[in-house]
Parts: C-alpha cells; sequence; structure tokens
C-alpha cells in the first residue's frame, strides 16, 4: 500500500503543479488585457503546452491508479475527483490563452471605456479558482461552499458587462471590434469562473462523499449546513 500512497501523491504533485500554471495564466491573461502587457499576454499562449502535456501526464498516472491498484472508496473518490479537475484546469488554461489573444489583438487599439467592469470580473474569478485549489489541498468544504456562492455574483456581473458593452457599440460604431474583444473577454471569465465551481463541487463530492451538481435549489441550504 505504501506504493499506491506515492503515486497518490505524485498525483497531487502534478496537479498543484497544473494548477499553479493556470492560476498564473489566468492572472497574466487578463493583465494583457487591462495593462495592455504584450510580454504577460504571449508568456499565457507559450506556457500551454505545459499545461496540455501535465492534463495528459495526469490522466496516465489516474487512470493507471484506477486500473491497478483497486483503491479504496475514500481514495477512488479522489482520483476520480482529480481526473475530473485536471479536466477543468485545463479547460481553464485554454480559456486563459483565449483572453490573452483578445489581448494582443488589442494591443494597437484604443483602451475604450467598458474596460472598468473587467478588473472586477477577473478578480472575482479569480478569486474563486484560487479557493476551488485551496479547497481541494486542504480538503475544507467551508472554502468549497464560498466558491460556490460567488458563482450568482459573476454571473450578474457578467450580464451587467454585456448591456454596457452593447450600449457603447450602439453608440460608438467605430469601436465595434475593441468592444466585441471584451465581449469575449468577460464571456470567457465567466466560463472560467464555472470551472471553478466544477472545481468546488468536486471537493464537497471528495471530503463529504455529496453530489450537489444541478441541483441549485439545494444550494441555499448546503451553504448554511455544516
Amino acid at each position: 500500500m505504501r506504493h499506491f500512497d506515492n503515486e497518490l501523491e505524485q498525483l497531487k504533485g502534478k496537479l498543484l503543479e497544473m494548477s499553479a500554471l493556470v492560476e498564473s495564466a489566468v492572472y497574466r491573461s487578463v493583465q494583457g488585457v487591462v495593462e495592455k502587457n504584450r510580454e504577460l499576454a504571449e508568456q499565457v499562449v507559450k506556457n500551454e503546452r505545459r499545461i496540455n502535456e501535465l492534463e495528459i501526464e495526469i490522466d496516465d498516472m489516474a487512470i493507471s491508479l484506477l486500473a491497478l491498484q483497486a483503491p479504496r472508496a475514500a481514495d477512488l473518490r479522489l482520483v476520480t475527483a482529480a481526473i475530473k479537475i485536471n479536466n477543468d484546469l485545463e479547460r481553464m488554461g485554454d480559456l486563459s490563452v483565449s483572453i490573452a489573444q483578445s489581448a494582443l489583438a488589442l494591443m494597437k487599439e484604443p483602451i475604450i471605456q467598458p474596460l472598468i467592469d473587467i478588473p472586477h470580473i477577473a478578480g472575482l474569478a479569480q478569486s474563486m479558482v484560487r479557493k476551488a485549489l485551496d479547497a481541494f489541498v486542504s480538503r475544507d468544504p467551508d472554502l468549497a461552499r464560498s466558491v460556490l456562492a460567488s458563482d450568482d455574483a459573476v454571473d450578474n456581473m457578467r450580464t451587467a458587462s454585456y448591456h454596457e458593452l452593447i450600449s457603447f457599440m450602439a453608440k460608438n460604431p467605430e469601436h465595434i471590434s475593441q468592444a466585441l474583444y471584451l465581449l469575449s473577454t468577460v464571456r470567457n471569465l465567466e466560463r472560467i469562473a464555472d470551472h471553478a465551481t466544477n472545481i468546488a463541487e468536486d471537493v464537497l463530492y471528495l471530503v463529504k462523499g455529496i453530489d450537489v451538481r444541478h441541483h441549485n435549489e439545494d444550494r441555499s441550504a448546503l451553504m448554511q449546513s455544516s
């Protein structure tokens, strides 16, 4: 069993490495948009390859553990959660690349006003990612619940930004291309927050053995339970 435990620790180590890369990618991609920082945006695109490599390595390790080690119930949940979290991390990496590409496209364009909400949405989405990953590492269900509680706030900010940008385009048709890139950035940030929510749900399944997916009506009670 010691061999299994060692492999499990290696799996978690790979997930932590991937988590750090993805969290950095989200931050750098947003700074690329907000600060017109070409270097940060290009770093996100460059680092995508390592994130993709880690996704394959983690899947291979997890499948090997499932196929060869016959893990016990708690360990089985951990390996299953690792596979799902791995997929969410890879998608967040892809979305960060999309934001970085928007940043590069906007590099020579004048800054337009609706940009003000993007740092707010990005800050909340980044906080959700960080808390979801910390909840996984520490197996903290309360931290995972706080991520679920933030999801609606991101959705509301997304909707407000959409309305603002659409109104801006109607009044300033000469800036439609910039506004469309910002719309794409907002949408990608919302999707990153959705993936952070998925990870938080996986943590609750891992720690508590409860599945809260698609049960929005039960979430308010879940937030209040310990």
